[in-house]
């Protein structure tokens, strides 16, 4: 009794295992199955997903291209402009800088610089518009106090300073003449003529053809000589003069060989420090040059 009971108790063990395993196998694959439909549908969203993703990325990117030609674009333009600000600015200072020259040119006498001496003509009116008296201390006496000896109030800094140079290098320069006008240079003219007849004429220009009348000449002479003479040539100070006075703007008016006058080593007379230069490096003198190529100074003669 007790097998059957055993044998039962089996059958009915074996029949529920079977029945768990055959639910357990039917549970598990039906998770199977839904897993991968899972799984499919999760591939399916994911590759749509993609797609969009991409593009997504796509359209940024072409937004991104479309950005940086428009920055190109406007990069461009904005160098134009500046190209075309600048070339408008150099214009605009081109004509200030001309404006500046001829409002400069107009204040500035256009006589000074005229080859006189035989060449223009200065009338018995014209009278520098600006004239200074000299310091005593730099004349070659003192017997000028009825009529004080004046120079171009411009050019007195000039002559101040190249006779306080040479006077530190141990040269004593000083001043025997200077601004003379139309008439002061008629008399003096025929004071000559009265002692040397025509050959005055070779040492002493006629009224309104002196660089004197400008007051931008002087003339130069050393306490040993007692007057203007061709003694000066031989001296320290017309040396020195020849070495330096071109840095302060004087060149000799009349040297050696001149087609106007005798030799003159007194006669000094200022044209700015540039022409100056120019005709002292060059080896040249004021009359060689053309009037033309000498207007060119007169911007620069007081600079």
């Amino acid at each position: 009794m007790e097998a059957e009971n055993k044998k039962s108790f089996i059958k009915v063990l074996i029949f529920v295992l079977g029945f768990l395993v055959i639910t357990s196998g039917a549970y598990f694959g039906y998770r199977y199955f839904l897993t991968v439909k899972e799984l499919k549908e999760v591939k399916t969203q994911f590759a749509s997903s993609t797609i969009d993703f991409e593009n997504k990325i796509k359209q940024l990117e072409d937004e991104l291209n479309q950005t940086k030609n428009e920055n190109t674009n406007l990069n461009n333009s904005l160098l134009a402009e500046r190209a075309k600000n600048e070339f408008f600015e150099e214009q605009i200072n081109a004509i200030q800088g001309t404006v500046n020259t001829l409002n400069k040119l107009s204040k500035t006498d256009r006589e000074l610089l005229k080859k006189y001496s035989k060449v223009y003509f200065l009338n018995e009116n014209y009278v520098p518009a600006e004239l200074a008296e000299i310091d005593e201390r730099y004349l070659y006496n003192n017997n000028h106090k009825d009529k004080p000896i004046q120079i171009h109030a411009k050019v007195k800094p000039y002559l101040y300073k190249m006779l306080e140079s040479a006077s530190s290098s141990g040269v004593n320069i000083k001043i025997t003449s200077a601004y003379r006008s139309f008439n002061d240079q008629a008399n003096l003219k025929l004071s000559y003529k009265m002692i040397y007849g025509s050959g005055a004429n070779k040492f002493s220009a006629d009224q309104g053809y002196s660089e004197h009348q400008l007051g931008t000449a002087v003339d130069l002479t050393t306490p040993e000589l007692k007057n203007l003479s061709l003694d000066f040539e031989k001296t320290t100070a017309y040396r020195w003069l020849n070495e330096n006075a071109y840095r302060y703007g004087f060149v000799i008016s009349y040297p050696r060989e001149n087609k106007y006058y005798q030799f003159e080593p007194w006669h000094w007379r200022f044209v700015g420090v540039a022409l100056a230069t120019k005709l002292h490096n060059s080896h040249q003198y004021f009359y060689e040059l053309d009037q033309r190529e000498i207007d060119q100074y007169l911007i620069s003669i007081f600079d």
